[in-house]
């Protein structure tokens, strides 16, 4: 049986969370394979919301498993009281979810490095992280200095371990941070506690997912962020720390590329990003205030306000060519609702020549080329029949689908799992 992913085609936020619930009713397990405790998942299931950052969102299904890759950096003590918020919203976690025993553990000195570092940043050189330790986090598993969740299974090989990799983080933390040095009697408890509550849990995912698959089982992949923050396909550097695209899908869970069938692609009728970096379609001042309180654009992790733009189609082609999209999901398609004319970055130019891609580098060098459709300022939240939207909203999302070239198989009308249309 396949593998499917859902990747985010813009800067994270796309509404994935909601696409992978609604996928997951078909699905026997779910598999996180990046990111960390930076991302929120927000689904909304008979009008209550669930908030997921760690968590794969299908949990809220009884018949899926769900897994936490060998991609993610898993903060223990987060870990552990998102579990202890869905137990009691009735989700029995730990008899859920399995961990990789691959996956890299975060500790309380990368969050003191990250905040000491974005805090230190010159105005132009600020990232805009989330401060949560997530890149500290990976730059220690590319140095080698890591901890992983099956070190914690072996009580005196992680005391060495972690009494080693103290002796050197200290010194970066005193010497180059001017911090305090954190204490291997602190450490070390907590990561036994984390060992005792969900040890049972900790197992080699990479063969489990790929024997799954073997017997039959359906897997669905799901990342955090967007394809805007890739590590080596968005933004650098205002991106995050890992892969969202689908290269980093195979490397975080170790699922054999044989196995993957559909790339399916996320990404709002309109753009957002969050902290900074070049962001072309962006809508400045209250014209971006407006469409920012229409779709409630605030971070589920942080509460930040996010930045605004029109729907971007040289993002969304830069996307489906580093994924392999076949299918896109439109989102909040919805909140347009209130324009009587709806602009689209349709192209960039720079220094008067039009550009054929979305460029590596010089991003905020570029100047968008817009062309406007029609709005329909009618609500059309919550239709689930295409037949029934007002036909310049259907002109809308025929030209979008015909300007980036893939087709469009699912629109989403509202946050709730039933606001959805199914294309033909």
């Amino acid at each position: 049986m396949p593998a499917n992913l859902v990747v985010g085609a813009q800067w994270g936020d796309e509404g994935k969370a909601k696409v992978i619930d609604y996928l997951s009713k078909d699905t026997d397990i779910i598999v996180r394979y990046q990111g960390g405790a930076n991302a929120g998942h927000t689904v909304v299931v008979g009008g209550k919301k669930y908030v997921f950052h760690l968590v794969p969102s299908g949990i809220i299904y009884d018949n899926t498993v769900c897994v936490i890759g060998n991609g993610v950096v898993l903060d223990p003590d987060y870990f552990l009281q998102e579990c202890a918020e869905l137990d009691k919203s009735g989700f029995k976690v730990s008899e859920k979810i399995l961990i990789s025993d691959s996956c890299h553990i975060l500790l309380p000195y990368h969050r003191m490095i990250d905040e000491a570092r974005e805090l230190g940043s010159s105005p132009e050189r600020k990232i805009g992280t989330t401060k949560k330790g997530i890149g500290m986090c990976y730059a220690d598993k590319m140095l080698r200095m890591g901890l992983r969740a099956g070190d914690l299974l072996d009580k005196e090989g992680l005391k060495k371990k972690l009494e080693h990799i103290l002796d050197v983080k200290n010194q970066e933390l005193v010497k180059y941070y001017d911090l305090e040095p954190v204490r291997f009697d602190e450490i070390y408890p907590n990561l036994l506690h984390f060992a005792d509550k969900m040890g049972k849990n900790i197992i080699n995912t990479i063969y489990y997912l790929n024997s799954e698959l073997e017997k039959g089982k359906r897997i669905l992949l799901e990342g955090a962020q967007g394809t805007g923050l890739d590590i080596d396909f968005g933004t650098y550097p205002y991106v995050t720390s890992s892969n969202p695209t689908t290269g980093g899908a195979l490397a975080g869970s170790g699922v054999n590329f044989r196995h993957l069938k559909d790339v399916i692609g996320i990404t709002k009728a309109y753009a957002t990003r969050v902290g900074e970096g070049p962001f072309p379609s962006e809508i400045l001042g209250e014209a971006g205030d407006v469409l920012r309180k229409l779709g409630g654009e605030y971070g589920s992790t942080t509460g930040r306000p996010r930045r605004c733009g029109w729907f971007d189609v040289q993002m969304i082609k830069h996307s489906i060519t580093v994924n392999g999209i076949n299918s896109l999901v439109l989102t909040k398609i919805d909140v347009l609702s209130h324009y009587d004319s709806i602009p689209v970055v349709i192209g960039y130019e720079l220094k008067g020549k039009r550009l054929e891609h979305f460029p590596s580098q010089g991003l905020e060098d570029v100047k968008p080329v817009f062309a406007d459709f029609k709005g329909w300022k009618d609500d059309i939240s919550g239709i689930c029949d295409f037949a029934k939207l007002p036909p310049t909203c259907q002109s809308y999302i025929n030209k979008l689908q015909e300007l980036v070239g893939t087709k469009i198989g699912i629109v989403s009308t509202g946050p709730d799992r039933e606001h959805t249309i199914i294309m033909k």
